[in-house]
């Protein structure tokens, strides 16, 4: 058989064959390329874009159970995979051309509706694609679907109680993290090389973290966030989650405007902070384990690791990060909702939610509740304490002369789903925003770089990872150290359940 028939014929077999990443068998092959290799193949006639898109569409129907998608619509898939096809010989074909990417579903496009994971936006259709949808369209990207996340994205598990839970592609029973969860399923899957995620305290972090997918949240405003469902425009952050670090530098080379070069071809002579306190503290054993023979690694490859301490981050950060989200997101929501003419306004959002939400709306959010933020403690929070955070921080990276902070994204793998109080660490009961968000919100908050690489699994099967925050701004010299690191720790191979 030619090289396209054998290809064509292992992506329409049964699409979920074991396998490592080193040496991947037929059936699943294609479906781990990266992005850049996959359009390629598309470009070329390798694969036909019509024929993948089918093959695409039958993979996602076969992993229905992770609940991955809120709209999936295969007509329109195909749709858009026929008018690829037909302009391929006479136009630009694009970066990402005939690629198929799963779009969270807070992110505006014309096409599907975005729901925000709400049952109010259940048919909200907006006029037109956000700029980053437009932007992977006009690369020849073709949208799979829109996937499934935590409820208006406040929380880090996506147990979405409206539109059901998302599910972990290595273990059906886990939370895949979030608010992003269902994109990043999907990725983990290999339902798409990389997908877009959104990050306000975690959102892309968590689930690259807890499904083995690599993740990167850029600096704050880097790329466009217009068109998002907000919670916060001082943290509020689009981003990809891919199966190869690669193709983080790649969407970010598309979206940015950012015309640094930076060629990195070793981690000779790099230097990791390694901060014990307060990211090394509480950790799992299996997770802790994992981490430092991952550090053991990254040494042999010749990084250089600098320790450190700063004992008070946790206490600064917790001061600031969630109570300017919750003053924010009253009067971001409400002005989206206007801007893009929808079917309701905040306090439709918020009666509709489920009960989960409105509990959390009613502690914490709306006027009147025990965490209600004044104007007055806003204004000390985000002109005092923020920037003199952000200011600490470029000042910790400047001493230690390091390229990034390295720690374990989360202090435990994939909890149960419904495990959304208390984890179990070491036989001691954990907050769960404290072994899941601990060590993502310092970054976040003070607008850095982080970017998430897999480590590989504990005695469960579950996912193990890495994130390593850079200076703000220093994310092409990241994402090009990502490369790197990846070549050195490694990639998962897919999960095994489906």
């Amino acid at each position: 058989m030619h090289r396209r028939e054998l290809l064509l014929a292992g992506l329409l077999s049964p699409l979920m064959a074991h396998g490592s990443e080193g040496s991947p068998t037929r059936t699943q092959e294609p479906f781990s390329w990266s992005a850049e290799r996959l359009a390629q193949a598309l470009r070329s006639g390798e694969l036909g874009v019509v024929e993948y898109a089918r093959a695409a569409i039958d993979r996602v129907k076969s992993a229905k159970a992770l609940n991955a998608f809120i709209t999936f619509d295969p007509e329109q898939v195909l749709a858009d995979a026929r008018q690829l096809e037909r302009r391929r010989s006479h136009r630009r074909t694009g970066a990402l051309f005939g690629v198929p990417i799963p779009i969270k579903d807070s992110v505006n496009t014309a096409q599907y509706p975005t729901s925000g994971g709400t049952s109010a936006l259940r048919h909200f259709r907006p006029r037109g694609d956000a700029p980053i949808v437009a932007r992977l369209r006009a690369e020849g990207a073709i949208v799979l679907g829109k996937t499934n996340l935590h409820e208006l994205s406040y929380g880090w598990t996506s147990n979405n109680l409206a539109f059901g839970p998302v599910r972990n592609p290595y273990g059906l029973d886990r939370i895949p993290g979030g608010s992003s969860g269902g994109t990043a399923a999907a990725v983990a899957a290999r339902l798409a090389p990389f997908g877009i995620a959104e990050d306000t305290e975690g959102s892309i972090r968590v689930p690259a973290a807890l499904c083995g997918v690599a993740g990167f949240r850029p600096t704050t405003g880097r790329y466009s966030t217009e068109g998002a469902i907000p919670i916060s425009p001082l943290f509020d952050q689009i981003g990809p989650v891919a199966h190869h670090a690669s193709d983080l530098l790649l969407f970010d080379r598309l979206m940015s405007d950012d015309p640094t070069v930076v060629a990195q071809q070793s981690l000779k002579g790099i230097r990791l902070g390694v901060v014990q306190d307060p990211f090394w503290r509480d950790l799992h054993p299996q997770v802790e384990a994992a981490a430092r023979a991952a550090l053991r690694r990254l040494q042999d490859a010749g990084a250089e690791l600098v320790e450190a301490d700063w004992p008070e981050l946790t206490d600064r950060v917790g001061t600031i990060c969630e109570p300017i989200q919750n003053h924010d997101v009253r009067i971001a929501l409400t002005a989206f909702l206007r801007r893009y003419s929808a079917p309701t306004d905040f306090d439709g959002v918020v009666s509709a939610a489920s009960a989960d939400i409105r509990a959390v709306f009613a502690h914490d959010i709306l006027p009147g509740s025990p965490g209600f933020v004044d104007a007055h403690r806003y204004q000390e929070m985000v002109h005092v304490q923020l920037p003199a955070l952000r200011q600490a921080y470029a000042d910790f990276f400047e001493r230690l002369r390091v390229s990034a902070i390295v720690f374990p994204t989360t202090r435990t793998t994939a909890p149960r789903i419904g495990e959304e109080e208390l984890v179990d660490i070491g036989g001691r009961q954990i907050d769960f925003t404290r072994a899941i968000a601990g060590n993502i919100a310092p970054g976040s908050t003070a607008g850095l770089p982080g970017l998430v690489l897999p480590i590989g699994l504990d005695t469960g099967g579950l996912p193990l990872s890495l994130e390593f925050d850079g200076p703000a701004g220093s994310d092409r010299a990241l994402l090009s150290l990502a490369v790197c690191l990846e070549e050195t720790l490694g990639r998962l191979a897919p999960p095994q359940t489906t």
